[in-house]
Protein backbone atom coordinates (compact mmCIF):
# COMPACT_ATOMS: atom_id res chain seq x y z
CA UNK A 1 0.00 0.00 0.00
CA UNK A 2 1.37 2.90 -1.00
CA UNK A 3 0.16 7.04 -0.56
CA UNK A 4 0.72 9.74 -3.06
CA UNK A 5 -0.53 13.38 -2.71
CA UNK A 6 -1.14 16.05 -4.95
CA UNK A 7 -0.58 20.09 -5.20
CA UNK A 8 -4.27 20.38 -3.97
CA UNK A 9 -4.25 18.48 -0.99
CA UNK A 10 -5.84 14.98 -2.02
CA UNK A 11 -4.26 11.87 -1.18
CA UNK A 12 -4.73 8.53 -2.77
CA UNK A 13 -3.76 5.50 -1.13
CA UNK A 14 -2.99 2.45 -3.80
CA UNK A 15 -3.68 -1.09 -2.96
CA UNK A 16 -3.81 -3.39 -6.42
CA UNK A 17 -5.86 -1.36 -8.69
CA UNK A 18 -7.90 0.73 -6.23
CA UNK A 19 -7.62 3.59 -4.95
CA UNK A 20 -9.16 5.26 -2.01
CA UNK A 21 -8.87 9.07 -2.00
CA UNK A 22 -9.28 11.82 0.51
CA UNK A 23 -8.10 15.61 1.29
CA UNK A 24 -5.03 15.78 3.60
CA UNK A 25 -5.34 16.90 7.25
CA UNK A 26 -3.49 19.92 5.85
CA UNK A 27 -6.53 20.71 3.53
CA UNK A 28 -8.75 20.40 6.45
CA UNK A 29 -6.79 22.47 8.81
CA UNK A 30 -7.23 25.03 6.44
CA UNK A 31 -10.71 24.85 6.19
CA UNK A 32 -11.92 24.54 9.27
CA UNK A 33 -14.95 23.20 10.33
CA UNK A 34 -16.33 20.85 8.07
CA UNK A 35 -20.73 21.12 8.09
CA UNK A 36 -21.24 19.40 4.62
CA UNK A 37 -19.63 16.88 1.89
CA UNK A 38 -20.72 16.57 -1.25
CA UNK A 39 -19.39 12.66 -3.10
CA UNK A 40 -19.99 11.07 -6.21
CA UNK A 41 -22.16 8.23 -6.26
CA UNK A 42 -20.88 4.69 -7.18
CA UNK A 43 -20.23 4.01 -10.86
CA UNK A 44 -19.24 7.80 -11.62
CA UNK A 45 -16.40 7.73 -13.60
CA UNK A 46 -13.24 10.73 -12.75
CA UNK A 47 -10.72 11.73 -14.66
CA UNK A 48 -7.74 13.18 -13.30
CA UNK A 49 -7.59 17.11 -12.25
CA UNK A 50 -11.39 17.43 -12.32
CA UNK A 51 -13.29 17.95 -9.49
CA UNK A 52 -15.45 15.29 -7.86
CA UNK A 53 -16.88 16.31 -4.97
CA UNK A 54 -17.41 19.69 -2.53
CA UNK A 55 -16.66 20.03 0.95
CA UNK A 56 -18.02 22.93 2.75
CA UNK A 57 -16.85 24.43 6.01
CA UNK A 58 -17.97 27.27 8.26
CA UNK A 59 -14.83 29.54 6.22
CA UNK A 60 -15.81 28.10 2.49
CA UNK A 61 -16.83 26.01 -0.25
CA UNK A 62 -13.83 24.34 -1.92
CA UNK A 63 -14.38 21.71 -4.67
CA UNK A 64 -11.82 18.52 -4.49
CA UNK A 65 -9.89 17.35 -7.42
CA UNK A 66 -9.25 14.02 -8.64
CA UNK A 67 -5.62 12.60 -8.23
CA UNK A 68 -6.06 9.60 -10.83
CA UNK A 69 -9.17 8.81 -13.50
CA UNK A 70 -11.09 5.72 -12.59
CA UNK A 71 -14.63 4.65 -11.85
CA UNK A 72 -15.93 5.21 -8.32
CA UNK A 73 -16.43 1.86 -6.77
CA UNK A 74 -17.95 3.56 -3.36
CA UNK A 75 -18.14 6.37 -1.98
CA UNK A 76 -18.21 7.17 2.00
CA UNK A 77 -22.21 7.88 2.58
CA UNK A 78 -21.01 8.16 6.85
CA UNK A 79 -19.59 11.82 5.92
CA UNK A 80 -23.55 13.13 4.79
CA UNK A 81 -24.62 12.09 8.34
CA UNK A 82 -21.06 12.98 9.95
CA UNK A 83 -18.87 15.61 7.63
CA UNK A 84 -17.15 16.77 11.33
CA UNK A 85 -15.07 13.42 10.59
CA UNK A 86 -13.14 14.99 7.89
CA UNK A 87 -12.05 17.57 10.18
CA UNK A 88 -10.90 15.07 12.81
CA UNK A 89 -9.86 11.93 10.57
CA UNK A 90 -8.95 13.48 7.09
CA UNK A 91 -6.03 10.78 6.27
CA UNK A 92 -7.97 7.96 7.73
CA UNK A 93 -11.45 6.93 8.48
CA UNK A 94 -12.83 10.36 6.23
CA UNK A 95 -11.63 9.10 2.96
CA UNK A 96 -14.11 10.25 0.05
CA UNK A 97 -14.58 7.26 -2.60
CA UNK A 98 -12.53 4.12 -3.66
CA UNK A 99 -11.63 4.00 -6.70
CA UNK A 100 -10.44 1.57 -9.74
CA UNK A 101 -7.35 3.00 -11.31
CA UNK A 102 -8.03 3.37 -14.93
CA UNK A 103 -4.39 4.18 -16.29
CA UNK A 104 -1.72 3.57 -12.98
CA UNK A 105 0.39 5.49 -15.04
CA UNK A 106 -0.89 8.84 -13.56
CA UNK A 107 0.04 8.07 -10.34
CA UNK A 108 4.15 8.97 -11.59
CA UNK A 109 3.37 13.20 -11.37
CA UNK A 110 1.82 12.57 -7.77
CA UNK A 111 4.02 12.75 -4.66
CA UNK A 112 5.14 10.67 -1.49
CA UNK A 113 5.00 11.68 1.90
CA UNK A 114 8.46 13.28 1.81
CA UNK A 115 7.61 15.34 -0.99
CA UNK A 116 4.17 16.60 0.04
CA UNK A 117 5.83 17.70 3.84
CA UNK A 118 8.58 19.84 1.59
CA UNK A 119 5.45 21.26 -0.35
CA UNK A 120 3.60 22.05 2.69
CA UNK A 121 6.19 23.50 4.44
CA UNK A 122 7.10 26.10 1.65
CA UNK A 123 3.61 26.98 1.60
Amino acid sequence: MTTYYTKDHEWVRVEGDTGTVGITSYAAGQLGDVVYVELPEAGASLAKGDGFAVVESVKAASDVYAPISGAVLESNTGLADAPEKVSEAAESDAWFVRVKISDTAELEGLMDLAAYTEYCEGL
